[in-house]
């Protein structure tokens, strides 16, 4: 006998229709209300559950033909849906290394992108036993792929090195789950430092009440960030990170004359707002002044939202004197 559930959720996927992506979020949240109802089993039946969400994703697999997930809604559901299995299979007992081993399964083999950074949802989802097994299948899967690699000097091949990098991202989002800055350190040493990676360690340092070293962590990204191009757009975190920590060691005047800095080679709205962080309340005022001042050395192209977002008049900063955007 078929499951009522199963009729419920062939009906939500409305088969053979194609969904544009102006009507996915109206077709999704009809999914999600199937979902919900199977959400419920899990405490009273999770054997069930489990299977229906199994069905569920199988369903969605299908539909991924018939859809137009530009706005990611779809695959941001299948997501849930994969969390929710994961939690209904521990709900029934069910044995936490098969479960990994279908869940790596589903993510080595994922032609629509539904298991995309999926590590970071499901860290959530598992209970302690489940992260363990969780976390001993992605190291022996990284561990294989680090074996595979050639030697030095050797031809090598684009494969061993993507999965490098992917298990490598699934350890560094679990060791941040669980705010573990040895284990994080180790796999740096391991597959590579990168500018993220320190940003990632300073934060769990500063979090920690460390942020002498979490300072030491975030210098350290940003000297990668400004030295290596791919790792460029990390330096604003850091900077913001770094900045943050000097305030809280007492160096505020460091965090100040960084952000004028900042403010004097590329004047603008963020800029000011930044600078303003680090500017105290009794000094507003004056800082003020002396950010008008440098910003009309500025093209007004340039400064435009910072001139709207601090109510200045053109006539009170004299900016028909500074160069002028050509329109």
């Amino acid at each position: 006998m078929t499951d009522p559930l199963v009729r419920q959720i062939e009906q939500a996927f409305q088969p053979g229709v194609f969904v544009h992506d102006q009507m996915c979020f109206s077709f999704v949240r009809g999914l999600e209300e199937v979902a919900a109802e199977i959400g419920r089993l899990v405490a009273a039946d999770p054997v069930r559950a489990a299977a229906l969400l199994e069905t569920f994703l199988a369903g969605c697999h299908e539909k991924a033909e018939e859809l137009d997930d530009s706005s990611g809604t779809f695959g941001q559901f299948v997501q849930e849906l994969i969390c929710g299995w994961v939690q209904a299979m521990q709900a029934s007992d069910g044995d936490a290394d098969e479960t990994t081993s279908r869940l790596l399964a589903w993510m080595a083999d994922d032609p629509y992108g539904f298991c995309c950074r999926i590590e970071e949802a499901v860290a959530g989802a598992f209970d302690r036993a489940g992260m363990a097994a969780f976390q001993q299948q992605v190291r022996a899967r990284l561990e294989a792929a680090v074996a595979a690699e050639p030697a030095e000097g050797e031809p090598s091949g684009e494969r061993p090195e993507y999965l490098r990098r992917r298990w490598g991202d699934v350890l560094r989002a679990i060791y941040l789950k669980q705010k573990n800055v040895t284990a994080y350190i180790a796999l740096t040493e391991q597959t590579g430092l990168t500018a993220e990676d320190c940003r990632a360690v300073a934060t769990l340092l500063a979090t920690d009440g460390k942020p002498e070293d979490a300072l030491a962590w975030a210098e350290r990204g940003l000297e990668i960030a400004q030295t290596t191009p791919r790792w460029a757009g990390a330096e604003h975190d850091l900077t913001k990170l770094q900045r943050d920590l000097w305030v809280r060691l007492g160096r505020g005047d460091e965090a100040l004359a960084a952000a004028w800095a900042s403010f004097q080679k590329h004047p603008g709205e963020h800029t000011y707002e930044d600078l303003m962080k680090f500017v105290p309340e009794a000094d507003r005022s004056v800082w003020h002044e002396k950010a008008m001042d440098a910003a009309k050395k500025a093209d007004l192209g340039c400064v435009i939202d910072l001139f709207v977002g601090t109510n200045e008049t053109i006539a009170s900063r004299n900016w028909s004197a500074a160069p002028q955007t050509r329109l």
